[in-house]
């Protein structure tokens, strides 16, 4: 609404700011180090700080920064554009999201990081070629749109999802000797 652009990418991320930052989250070419001018934190002593981006290191869905920081708020760096251009470029990534990725159903998003120097190919790539298009365990499944999202069909369970996950990982590593690492964070 204010003609800030180089944003729009933001548009396709679910989560919040914080979460964006700690993983590094991206799409379509653009990720949050691209943006981020510099992360306020709080850190287990109730000490408040500014780090700037220069001081972080990103990597492809991961950076440096320790886990015990809480994020306050961060300084993001867009660049004025006209808000027709804006709104455009949001409705045209948005677009490609839905024609590519579930949407609107139970998933926790992009499960696997892409492998890094282990194979040419993406992870839905190997998964399409590797692990039955139906398997499932209760009502934990592997989406038909984009393999490497996996679904909550109804009621799907923590050690369903867990059952999952773990069977695509040890199919790929027997089959291929990639070993996946996740983009997703389980917690507890």
């Amino acid at each position: 609404d204010n003609g800030i652009g180089g944003l729009e990418f933001l548009s396709c991320i679910p989560g919040s700011i914080g979460g964006g930052i700690r993983m590094n989250s991206g799409c379509y070419g653009t990720e949050f180090k691209d943006i981020l001018l510099s992360v306020q934190v709080i850190d287990n002593n109730g000490n408040i700080f500014t780090i700037p981006a220069s001081k972080i290191n990103f990597e492809y869905r991961k950076n440096d920064l320790s886990k015990d920081l809480i994020f306050l708020s961060a300084s993001l760096k867009g660049q004025k554009k006209a808000q027709k251009d804006i709104e455009k470029k949001i409705n045209f990534l948005k677009e490609k999201k839905n024609k590519t990725q579930p949407s609107q159903i139970k998933t926790g998003g992009s499960t696997f990081k892409n492998p890094k120097n282990q194979t040419k190919k993406k992870v839905w790539e190997l998964i399409n070629e590797i692990i039955p298009k139906n398997k499932m365990f209760g009502d934990a499944a592997i989406s038909h749109k984009h393999s490497n999202f996996f679904v909550n069909k109804k009621n799907a369970t923590y050690d369903q999802m867990k059952q999952l996950i773990d069977f695509v990982c040890l199919q790929i590593k027997k089959e291929t000797g990639v070993k996946l690492e996740l983009e997703i964070e389980i917690v507890g």
